[in-house]
């Protein structure tokens, strides 16, 4: 009825088995951790670029990136992730993944 209150979902979240294999299997990836830098200190994922969420730049920074790539996303539970490829596939971006459970569900 009123369609406006609906939002398009234009990320996949997957587990962190299927997020390490599409990682693998995507050539041109680029992971995003999305998590503040004191918390990136504590550990991250090899080669994952961290634009902070909460930075007051946050759009501004993913405004630069190649939309037409494949974009990893994680965070700590995989909730700012999720808001994040939010805000990424309302800016165009169309190929996301999210690491549903985030760095916590990362055994590898």
């Amino acid at each position: 009825m009123f369609s406006f209150f609906k939002t398009k979902k234009n990320y996949q979240n997957v587990n962190a088995e299927t997020f390490k294999q599409l990682l693998t299997d995507t050539s041109q990836a680029v992971v995003i951790d999305v998590r503040t830098p004191a918390e990136v200190r504590s550990g991250a994922l090899k080669g994952a670029i961290n634009i902070d969420l909460m930075s007051v730049d946050f759009q501004q920074k993913i405004e630069k990136l190649d939309k037409n790539k494949t974009y990893f996303v994680y965070c700590r539970s995989g909730n700012r992730s999720g808001q994040a490829c939010n805000i990424m596939g309302n800016a165009g971006f169309e190929h996301l993944y999210n690491l549903a459970g985030g760095i916590m569900s990362w055994p590898y």
